[in-house]
């Protein structure tokens, strides 16, 4: 099951939930506070710990990570960012609970420590960092301090994953309770290092009344062929190629079967057709035109066009054809470029049953501006489309119409190489054909050709994701 994304909103509705039901907020902060300490105990080297605590709950976490190191050893330097004063609610009680000296954050407050804890700012910061808080925050990376930060590197937008300013290149952060999108987006995962969700009381039943629509996108395996099956119950796949560039769509027709397919069709012009013919053994060719007939066997239930396909009118006519079937349809690259001049007309031909796959170039060809997180692009494109939109990128967000989103955590930087986004199409276009929904079949795909990117390792090429799709472990 995908594991639920909390906005910074819909976290803060978890912790009220959790208080309202008797849980006291005391407890929830005491349990985060014992989770930071022990990372600290685990990672940090045995020298002085700086703990910056800010003015809100997050420094009331520092707070009590600052006791229970004391006690159990450790020499501290807590610094606090404002007058003790002025802390309310349970941040105050933390800060009556630690009897040991307090100073007013400063540069020096890092003099002379071999770590530092930062809970400065949690995930809820909405303005860029100034002052002596972005002055630490900038020190600690000038002196290379081993940083583990409470909830969210302070400076990291919780919802965005955008540096608000600055933020510290941290070794680990501690969350609680489920992650949060700015854990999962650029440039703000990047920040984080080794991200620890930690368990402090808030019952799993609250996500039934917050009802959050992010997750992150998980490998789901696809459907095992039955006893009693055969090749077409398993899904026939068409790869529309188009000019002399066919080696993209051998990609994606070789992919959708190693994902499961039982058969895939590519339809080229005339003139490649031999020497597909003579390298696809497996694959069945066929000429592209006429075209409408090439659509009109229903047991290729689905498509994939794009990849290689050329930009040009010819292909978007095809692309509307191909969407006028009504069938299950993935459409990459040229398809989608095809259309920069007149994106309304492909969006009137879209459904909830076509997946789109662009980069970003390809997004703005059709969306314009790429301000905005990836989260709300991808999420504002589905809606205005109406079709499942996959935004590929080193942090890829799938977005359905009705604003469900997931967005791919582990996949490796060595995807970015030619001809791995038609393997992606092509897993997609696979998974489609045995019957998966769109928006399970991008996100899962998606999650599948990152742990194929993985088992292929450095120096793959998009030829060598084809054996990870095929090793036995890889579903298990």
């Amino acid at each position: 099951m995908a594991q639920e994304l909390l906005t910074v909103a819909e976290m803060a509705r978890a912790d009220a939930l959790t208080i309202a039901s008797g849980f006291a907020g005391e407890h929830l902060m005491e349990a985060a506070g014992w989770a930071v300490a022990r990372q600290a105990t685990r990672i940090l080297p045995r020298r002085r710990v700086a703990i910056l605590c800010g003015p809100g709950n997050n420094g009331g976490d520092g707070f009590v990570a600052a006791r229970l190191l004391a006690r159990r050893g450790w020499p501290v330097r807590v610094a606090l960012l404002g007058e003790r004063g002025q802390l309310r609610g349970d941040a105050a009680l933390m800060a009556a609970r630690w009897t040991g000296p307090v100073e007013t954050l400063s540069l020096r407050s890092l003099d002379g420590c071999g770590g530092v804890i930062d809970a400065l700012f949690g995930a809820g910061l909405s303005r860029p960092l100034n002052g002596i808080a972005r002055d630490v925050i900038e020190e600690i990376g000038r002196r290379r301090l081993p940083t583990i930060a409470i909830d969210v590197p302070s400076g990291v937008d919780g919802d965005s994953g955008e540096i608000l300013g600055a933020a510290a290149d941290c070794l680990a952060t501690v969350t609680f309770f489920r992650k949060k999108p700015g854990h999962c987006l650029l440039p703000g995962r990047l920040k984080c290092g080794v991200i620890t969700v930690a368990d402090i009381g808030i019952p799993d039943s609250v996500l039934t009344e917050i009802a959050p629509k992010t997750a992150e996108a998980m490998a789901v395996p696809p459907p095992a062929p039955k006893v009693d099956g055969h090749k077409y119950r398993r899904g026939h796949v068409l790869v529309v190629a188009g000019g002399s560039m066919t080696g993209a769509a051998r990609l994606a027709a070789l992919a959708a079967r190693r994902i499961g397919a039982g058969l895939a069709t590519i339809a080229a012009p005339a003139e490649t057709l031999a020497s597909l013919r003579a390298t696809e053994p497996g694959t069945l060719i066929t000429a592209l035109e006429p075209f409408e007939l090439l659509l009109s066997d229903p047991r290729r239930n689905a498509i994939v066009i794009g990849p290689g396909a050329g930009r040009s009118a010819e292909t978007a006519d095809r692309t509307l054809a191909v969407l006028a079937t009504g069938r299950a349809a993935v459409l990459d690259a040229d398809s989608l470029t095809s259309f920069r001049d007149a994106p309304n007309r492909l969006f009137a031909a879209l459904s909830p049953l076509a997946v789109l796959t662009p980069h970003d170039g390809e997004y703005t060809s059709l969306f314009g501006s790429i301000e905005g997180s990836r989260l709300a692009r991808a999420r504002m494109a589905a809606a205005r489309s109406g079709a499942v939109m996959l935004l590929k990128g080193p942090d890829t967000v799938i977005a359905h119409p009705d604003g469900r989103t997931r967005i791919v955590t582990d996949a490796p930087p060595d995807l970015a190489t030619a001809g791995s986004g038609d393997v992606l199409a092509g897993i997609i276009g696979g998974l489609l054909a045995q019957g998966l929904p769109p928006f399970e079949a991008a996100a899962s795909g998606a999650a599948l050709h990152g742990r194929a990117g993985r088992l292929a390792g450095r120096g793959m090429i998009a030829e060598d994701m084809m054996e990870s799709l095929r090793i036995p472990s890889f579903f298990a």
